[in-house]
């Protein structure tokens, strides 16, 4: 099997991801870019996208799959089916610290804001060539203090003056 031929890298750091989370009793969030195939409560979505809580707690059958995330979840009360395509998953992190991993946008962002995140070609130069899939990386904005004390809240809306996270390209 060569590059071409392998699957996509996305899913099992999504997994991987959200293990961490688990383990370390965080919560993981997903952030989506949302469109037609995407199956989630459409009123909750704001400016094309949406954050879903993933953590056990909160779902039922959750299921990180290679091609879909599949899960039950309950939207103001109501339960829901939720199947979002692992290709417009655009980070997955935990809600406590922000740490995870912001991953290429969706082709439908490439024009617009998200163009800055696309990935490069890398090679010989060839237009032709097929792209590698690379991986952004969230990072704290600030360095952490290093006196032992726990890290700051993630602020609820940028308007609160806090630090937050600033994106990294992982190469």
């Amino acid at each position: 099997m060569n590059a071409q031929e392998s699957t996509s890298t996305r899913p099992y750091l999504i997994r991987a991801l959200h293990e961490w989370c688990s383990d370390n009793g965080f919560t993981p969030y997903l952030a989506v870019r949302v469109d037609d195939s995407v199956q989630v409560p459409r009123e909750y979505v704001k400016d094309g996208e949406i954050v879903l809580n993933v953590g056990m707690d909160a779902t039922s059958g959750l299921q990180l799959g290679n091609d879909f995330i599949e899960f039950k979840a309950r939207f103001g009360g109501k339960p829901r089916d939720i199947m979002v395509p692992v290709g417009r998953v655009i980070a997955i992190y935990a809600r406590e610290n922000g740490q995870g991993m912001a991953f290429p946008p969706p082709v439908d962002m490439l024009s617009g804001v998200g163009a800055a995140l696309a990935p490069v070609p890398r090679g010989t130069g060839d237009a032709a060539a097929p792209q590698e899939e690379s991986v952004v990386q969230l990072v704290p904005a600030e360095p952490p203090a290093d006196d032992g004390s726990e890290p700051p809240p993630r602020p609820t809306s940028p308007a609160s003056g806090a630090a937050r996270p600033a994106l990294k390209r992982v190469k």
